[in-house]
């Protein structure tokens, strides 16, 4: 027969010491935890946003990033007069050429530099790529020194606020919008005048990489094979949400593995709180135990019982430890794409299931923490725990 769970809630409402002393440490390691994952999550999601499965990426054959690729015109021009090139209302091929290089810029209210992705682009097929929104100012106007600056790192970099002179290769270039585009990593790039960008930034023979949506996406896989055994090219071609996923894999992975050694190292102080409070209970209710004998309660019963307390302080600490992290969820950072090298900004996402992780983890830290004080009290002998009483 089974203990009663309202047994166990009165005694963990009984002991609000150790129950909360126990229940912070765990939500302590069950916030990390969340920081972690929505850290991973955030940056993964800005770049995956950026992608949509219509549009195909050409990159020279071999390259792994943009920075490391080249198009030259000719290729250029083949790629854009395919016949599964969509053509827009304007009876223009939705086709985009880019220039990508990086800048190094120094930050705004701490030391040092990064790099910032600087891409030029062609005013008429910026479309292509995304429709930018302007949250201040405006688009830049073809054929001059003028850019726009992505929003989440305008407030991040010197000279990047509207009016300011951003030096590219000794040549100033004002800054006369922010843009935003749903909040994918293109919020983090610098776009000017590729026509102007190019011969500044010694591109002037190349492209890094070109974008266009298909007219027919299920040819997907015919279309790659036709584009990457032409002799003429020399590239490889991938859906654009597929090349992003594979641009944020890289640092998703270093991110959620680092989170999580540090949580397993952290838990092991709230496993050991968690025992040493199911340890101290088990001590003081001796004569609890003997009277459970007494009434006929198997050693299977009891050990259950205090499993459960303990499982229940884990999730009691599993709130705590959702409501420490919630706070962070939309609060913007940065990092550095291993793929392009350059700075990427992007928001903390704290998820559903995400704070699902934390309360299955707090859980278990409660069942691991609560299992060797269960099993010693399932053990007591009912002459030894009346003779303790």
């Amino acid at each position: 027969m089974a203990i009663p769970l309202v047994y166990n809630v009165r005694n963990v409402i009984q002991r609000p010491v150790g129950t909360l002393t126990t229940a912070a440490g765990i939500g302590l390691t069950v916030a990390i935890l969340i920081a972690a994952l929505a850290l991973a999550i955030g940056f993964r999601t800005t770049l995956v946003t950026t992608g949509s499965p219509d549009k195909v990426v050409i990159l020279r054959k071999g390259a792994d990033s943009e920075i490391s690729s080249g198009v030259g015109r000719d290729e250029v021009e083949i790629l854009r007069a395919l016949p599964d090139v969509a053509i827009g209302p304007d009876g223009r091929p939705e086709f985009s050429a880019e220039m990508v290089v990086v800048s190094n810029l120094k930050r705004i209210g701490q030391p040092g530099s990064s790099n910032v992705t600087l891409r030029g682009v062609d005013l008429a097929s910026i479309g292509v790529r995304a429709t930018p929104q302007m949250v201040e100012g405006r688009m830049f106007a073809p054929g001059t020194d003028e850019v726009v600056v992505g929003r989440r790192i305008a407030p991040r970099f010197e000279h990047c606020a509207i009016g300011d002179k951003i030096v590219f290769q000794n040549r100033p270039f004002t800054v006369v919008g922010h843009f935003a585009t749903g909040g994918s990593s293109l919020e983090s790039e610098i776009w000017g005048d590729a026509n102007v960008l190019m011969p500044v930034m010694h591109r002037e023979n190349a492209y890094q990489v070109a974008l266009f949506r298909m007219k027919d996406p299920s040819r997907f896989d015919a279309l790659k094979r036709l584009i990457e055994r032409d002799p003429r090219l020399g590239v490889q071609a991938d859906r654009e949400d597929r090349f992003y996923t594979e641009q944020s894999a890289a640092l998703t992975v270093v991110l959620s593995t680092v989170g999580v050694f540090i949580t397993v190292i952290m838990s092991v102080g709230a496993l050991f709180g968690a025992a040493n409070t199911m340890f101290a209970s088990i001590g003081a209710r001796t004569r609890e135990i003997a009277t459970l004998l007494v009434l006929g309660f198997r050693p299977g019963a009891i050990m259950a019982s205090f499993v459960i307390e303990s499982v229940l302080i884990g999730l009691i600490g599993g709130v705590l430890g959702c409501l420490i992290a919630l706070p962070i969820n939309g609060i913007t950072t940065s990092t550095t794409n291993f793929q392009s090298f350059s700075e990427v900004a992007f928001a903390f996402r704290v998820t559903p299931f995400t704070l699902l992780i934390g309360m299955v983890f707090a859980a278990g830290m409660g069942l691991v923490g609560g299992f060797l004080p269960a099993l010693r009290a399932s053990r007591q002998s009912l002459a030894a725990a009346l003779r303790k009483a």
